[in-house]
């Protein structure tokens, strides 16, 4: 697996717009950030030329308008930051992790419910 570049929370949160709703422009992103942030248009455009500085981003100037379109797919990204952290706080035991998070009352009893159904499924995937 490729390391992917690393990116700050306030990039996250315009590649999250980005992701979702990709080809975008700088004024859609701009609208949609100012709704949800308190960010300046000034900052949004800092954070996606750095973005685009990153090789996170590509664009296309069609007319005047800068159209974006992402270069890392949003779960190869979230992927391999699961990964990390699950190296780093918990040496990459996974049952470790879950355990932790169940022990501290940190899942729902809905999603560990979901977590069985994931398991039995896989369970089930992997005899057939």
């Amino acid at each position: 697996m490729k390391a992917l570049p690393q990116i700050s929370e306030a990039e996250f949160e315009v590649m999250k717009i980005i992701w979702k709703h990709a080809p975008i422009s700088t004024s859609e992103i701009t609208k949609r950030l100012t709704q949800t942030t308190s960010w300046s248009p000034k900052t949004i455009q800092t954070l996606i030329k750095r973005l685009v500085t990153k090789g996170v981003l590509a664009y296309e100037k069609q007319s005047r308008v800068f159209i974006y379109t992402p270069l890392i797919a949003e779960k190869e990204y979230i992927g391999q930051k699961s990964h990390s952290f699950l190296e780093r706080y918990y040496n990459g035991n996974i049952l470790s992790m879950l355990s932790a998070y169940i022990e501290e009352d940190k899942l729902s009893e809905s999603e560990i419910a979901s977590l069985r159904s994931l398991l039995l499924k896989d369970s089930k995937d992997r005899r057939n």
